[in-house]
Formats: structure tokens, sequence, C-alpha cells
């Protein structure tokens, strides 16, 4: 697919064919990102659907992408593609309230603990407060795996503290000072992070790697990966909860 050119013919001529054949051409993107999110949803979703709300935001990404700029489409359509997931999950509700419940017990244990300690909560304090054992605070964490991913990108795009790019920032020297603001809070919190929560956070998101490969790499089970990535994600969005 020569890009460049079907950008041009799109953005510069308006022509529709050349959109279709973006769309169509990224649509692998839509589901390579589709897969990783059935799998972070815990089955609880079919992957038709998730790649249906994918395309809308692909769709949007086409349609909203400025090719002038420099940056990777790639990287520009996976954060409105993540979006659109998130945000039709969100609208539909999917997620059971029992399980935002138990997550927002942890978040609250969690926020409190690194309040008060300035520092890292343990799994062991963590599990005291809940009033738990070690073992029933590690099954705790695996069932609320998925909504505490939802939730903290739900964070990020109520606050589109990630969007690379910004129509507007010429304009609105607040927002974007905001949007740096936030950014900053998350670069420190993600520099916070015990070694290992850090290392699932890369070779997830970064490296794009599965919980099994991860497990492999860090030679640990599945479950423990699920486990600490839950953790470093809750406390990541526990540092983010000042800006809402």
């Amino acid at each position: 697919m020569d890009s460049g050119n079907l950008w041009q013919a799109y953005k510069e001529k308006g022509d529709q064919t050349a959109k279709d054949q973006l769309i169509v051409g990224y649509v692998p993107l839509v589901k390579s990102i589709a897969g990783r999110l059935f799998v972070t949803y815990n089955s609880q979703v079919e992957y038709d659907d998730i790649v249906g709300y994918g395309i809308i935001g692909l769709i949007d990404a086409v349609e909203k992408f400025d090719h002038k700029k420099g940056i990777k489409f790639e990287t520009y359509a996976s954060i409105r593609i993540r979006g659109a997931v998130v945000d039709h999950l969100r609208t539909n509700d999917w997620i059971p309230r029992s399980l935002r419940a138990k997550y927002r017990k942890v978040e609250e244990v969690v926020q409190r603990l690194q309040s008060e300690m300035g520092g890292e909560a343990t799994d062991d304090m963590i599990a005291k407060e809940l009033g738990m054992t070690l073992d029933e605070y590690s099954s705790y964490m695996g069932e609320i795996t998925t909504y505490a991913v939802v939730s903290l990108e739900e964070k990020i795009e109520e606050n589109k503290s990630f969007d690379i790019v910004s129509e507007d920032e010429d304009y609105m020297p607040g927002e974007a000072l905001e949007r740096k603001e936030l950014k900053r809070a998350l670069a420190d919190a993600l520099r916070g992070l015990p070694e290992k929560e850090r290392q699932v956070l890369e070779l997830y998101y970064y490296s794009e790697l599965t919980y099994k490969e991860i497990a492999a790499v860090l030679e640990v089970t599945e479950s423990r990966i699920s486990q600490i990535h839950t953790k470093a994600i809750t406390k990541l969005k526990a540092s983010l909860s000042a800006y809402r």
C-alpha cells in the first residue's frame, strides 16, 4: 500500500476511494489490537464486536489524521482504535457492578497507602488492609484485571492526555499545559513503580507481548503477570487521581 499517495489523494483532493483504501489497508492493525484486547478482557466480549468498535476508531483516525505533521499513522490510529473500543464498552456498561466495586475497593486502599507512606504499597500491606490472606488477595486481583485495564484507559481517554496530535494546541495553551502536566505525572508514577511492575507494563504496552509471553520472559506464571499488571495500573490510576 503506497500510503503516501493515498493520504495525498484523500486529504488534498477529497478522493473517497483513496479513503476507503486507507481504511481497508489498516484493518490488520485493528485486528491486531482487537486480539490483544480480547485476551485482556478475559473473553467477556465477542472478538468480532471489539473489531467492529475498533473499525469505528480507525475511520475516525483516518478522517482526523494530519499527514503533513510527520507523525506515524499507526501510532496515532492505535490510540483512537483503543479509545473507541473502551468508549463503546463503557457506554454498553458490560462490566458487572460487583467487579467495578471490587476494583474501587482496591484502588482506594492503594491510593490511601501511597498517600500515607509516600512510596511503595506492598502486597502484604494491601492484603492486610483488605482483610485478606495473600492467597485470597492474589485471587482477588486476578478477578479485577479486566476492569483495572479498562479503568486506566477510561482515565486516559477522559483526559485525552496522550493524544499525540492536538488540533488546537496552538490556540489553547492552558489545555496544552494541562496535557504536559498529566504526561509528567504519569512519567513520575512509572518511575516510582518497582522494577518488575515497570517491566510488565513495558513488555505489555511497548513490546506488545501477551501475558503468556511475558510470563516466559520473567519466568513466573501467567496469573502472576496478571496480578502484577493489575497492581501496577491501579497505582498509575491512583497517581492520576488529582487530574480530573
